[in-house]
């Protein structure tokens, strides 16, 4: 559970997390600006119009970062991403194909690193 590999793809992970978590309260230039639909556009603004939801989730983000970081309660941390990440590819899939390659390698990761830690989740199946 803590090769090399593992611990690479935690960091690329939790470097991505800590990236977009930050991006939700300080807006860096350096985020890539793609064509968006009009209905991913919509759908954002619907999500920013609530004031609470993108701050919370960016914390969130952090938070997971952050424990995947100090590899505390890791299982933990992925079963958190797991329903942000899927609701990525979701978005990404029916909203905005342009870019779904990172939420595809998020989600990838993701997985990889749940089977990683499988011997955590064995209590929860039986």
């Amino acid at each position: 559970m803590n090769s090399t590999f593992t611990k690479i793809l935690s960091l690329i992970l939790a470097l991505v997390l800590i990236t977009h978590g930050l991006n939700e309260f300080f807006h860096f230039d350096f985020m890539p600006v793609l064509s968006v639909p009009q209905e991913a556009l919509n759908f954002q603004n619907s999500l920013s119009a609530t004031g609470y939801l993108l701050p919370v989730l960016g914390v969130v983000e952090i938070f997971i970062a952050i424990l995947i970081i100090m590899r505390k309660w890791v299982p933990f941390a992925l079963l958190l991403l797991a329903p942000i990440s899927i609701n990525v590819l979701l978005f990404h899939l029916f909203l905005n194909v342009s870019g779904i390659w990172i939420a595809l390698i998020i989600v990838g990761i993701n997985i990889l690193l749940i089977y990683k830690y499988w011997k955590a989740y064995r209590p929860l199946f039986q």
